[in-house]
């Protein structure tokens, strides 16, 4: 790089991760291209969960939010499928304990925030990776129109990474979790007013429910299934069939979602873990470098981090590799942390059997708030590197 050239980086994928890296490397004065495989990036996907240390990570990045509903958000937590109560969260002590507030919008919105963020003609669609070289002085990337020389290589191209094995080696691969999920979003007003965002337990399912700051409810749902299972009439009349004679507002969301919208995912996590996030030029970022299990609603909570953590440590003109080996060392331990602590909550949640499933119960309803608060703080105590919490 000459001093009178601004540093070149490639990022591979234009998901939540991708771009948000892209934000933080522009901010920095990077000259920043994002390689994105699908013809258009567009507004797919159902509601997310931005806890307090995505939100502060997204602040860092300067991207703003679509604003929230007036007052502090409602209570929530874990229920059980009759409706009783088995843990009660505190989102509204979330400012003060944690410097910014739980806030649950449609990825739509937060998929438009980061564009806007971004420099006109940053996102390059209908542009597959065919091969990434890494190097001592720069890397390169080839694709159909061509390829670009890069003094940084940002690999963000999910849990399914075709690059992942350039840093990581063959072995961390995508992991079936033994359940599948489904997603959607329902008309404003078809929730119960109050009472926030809240899971329902059963046996070997789950039911999640989320206001959005636009008024209409974000819900998923769990069960244990085969791999790959489908239902012949259609995911919506699948989710009604297993859910319909759960405590409201759980049918009641359900019905009111278009059948063509709601969406099934197997859930997935990566195994084992990466030895190294890092090359010579290369970063894996978000799911490439550590999916996770939605168990504690961080998978794209922590790829925000991860970009938020890269800006700080690679400035324009910094040592790559330097803040390359600082970044590895900060964001792996967390996120495998993270990443291991929900894929446990997620078999504590699916349990199947009676007996097992009521101590369970017993034993989640016994916990204080207290000490339920303190397990949150570890996750969302968070801030950039060098910031003060």
């Amino acid at each position: 790089m000459t001093p009178d050239r601004a540093p070149r980086a490639v990022v591979v994928g234009g998901g939540i991760g991708g771009l948000a890296a892209a934000r933080g490397l522009q901010l920095n004065g990077w000259s920043v291209r994002v390689l994105e495989r699908a013809a258009a990036l567009e507004p797919l996907g159902a509601g997310i969960s931005l806890w307090p240390n995505a939100v502060r990570a997204l602040r860092d990045l300067g991207v703003h939010l679509p604003a929230g509903p007036d007052g502090p958000p409602v209570g929530g937590g874990i229920l059980d499928r009759e409706g009783r109560r088995l843990a009660r969260t505190h989102p509204q002590r979330f400012p003060g304990r944690y410097g910014a507030a739980l806030q649950a919008v449609h990825r739509a919105e937060l998929q438009e925030a980061l564009l806007s963020a971004l420099s006109p003609g940053t996102v390059v669609t209908g542009t597959p990776v065919l091969e990434v070289e890494d190097g001592s002085g720069s890397a390169r990337v080839r694709h159909p129109g061509g390829e670009d020389r890069a003094e940084l290589v940002v690999l963000a191209d999910g849990l399914h990474s075709t690059t992942r094995h350039l840093v990581a080696g063959p072995g961390p691969r995508p992991r079936y979790a033994g359940y599948t999920a489904w997603r959607g979003v329902a008309p404003a007003g078809t929730g119960i007013p109050g009472l926030g965002a809240t899971e329902s337990w059963g046996r070997g399912e789950r039911f999640g429910v989320v206001p959005l700051a636009d008024g209409r409810v974000y819900w998923f749902a769990t069960a244990n299934a085969p791999a790959g299972a489908r239902a012949a009439d259609g995911e919506h009349a699948e989710v009604l069939r297993r859910f319909s004679a759960w405590h409201a507002p759980v049918p009641d969301v359900v019905r009111a979602t278009e059948p063509g919208e709601v969406l099934r995912h197997d859930v997935h996590d990566l195994r084992p873990h990466p030895r190294s996030y890092v090359g010579r030029r290369l970063v894996l970022l978000g799911d490439a470098a550590h999916a996770m299990s939605p168990n504690l609603g961080q998978g794209a909570c922590q790829a925000i981090e991860d970009a938020a953590t890269l800006r700080v440590l690679l400035p324009a003109g910094a040592d790559v590799g330097t803040g390359l080996a600082a970044y590895d060392r900060i964001r792996r331990p967390r996120a495998r942390r993270i990443a291991g602590r929900s894929a446990q909550l997620g078999r504590v949640g699916q349990l199947e059997g009676r007996l097992a499933g009521a101590v369970r119960d017993l034993a989640v309803r016994w916990v204080p708030d207290a000490l339920t608060e303190r397990q949150l703080d570890d996750v969302l105590r968070w801030t950039p590197p060098g910031s003060s919490p």
